[in-house]
């Protein structure tokens, strides 16, 4: 079972969608029902899906779409700043659609993502990074460690063992 956005979100959702149209159509790009479905279920979701799982909720919605279209109406989302992408070393790049500043709590276990919101992380100061030929625009922190579920469960090792052998 997929884990649902809260009830209070459903009012943001409608407005969102409608913020898709607005910005197809204001930039000429086609609102198909391939990147609107998309972009629905991301936003039905509190997890940060990954595009696997993005196209295992939409499958029967758009019977024939693509694994394929489903990862180019997740870029075109992202590149229109509709969702972001967090992208964690090791793990599947999963799609936010929360795009305020905000850092991740990540299982390294189930990698389970949860947001965090923290005013001392982003009122940290950016390093000058330039030397190393690049400047930043954004950033976000994110931590790893072990979620109550599989602390209880016992599988702190889980990972390690898996990739050790």
């Amino acid at each position: 079972m997929k884990p649902r956005a809260e009830p209070r979100r459903f009012e943001e959702k409608a407005g969102r969608l409608s913020r898709l149209e607005d910005i197809c159509r204001r930039r000429g790009i086609p609102l198909t029902v391939q990147r609107r479905s998309v972009f629905a279920a991301v936003l039905a979701r509190s997890d940060h899906p990954t595009a696997e799982q993005v196209f295992q909720d939409i499958q029967a919605e758009v019977p024939g779409i693509s694994r394929t279209t489903v990862y180019r109406a997740l870029d075109t989302l992202v590149e229109l700043g509709l969702v972001r992408k967090a992208s964690h070393l090791g793990a599947a790049a999963r799609f936010d659609p929360n795009t305020e500043r905000h850092h991740h709590i990540v299982c390294r276990v189930c990698e389970t993502v949860v947001d965090l919101n923290a005013r001392a992380l982003d009122a940290l100061p950016v390093p000058d990074l330039r030397k190393h030929g690049f400047l930043v625009d954004d950033y976000s922190i994110h931590f790893t460690g072990l979620c109550d579920g599989c602390r209880r469960r016992g599988r702190a090792g889980a990972r390690k063992k898996k990739h050790s052998s």
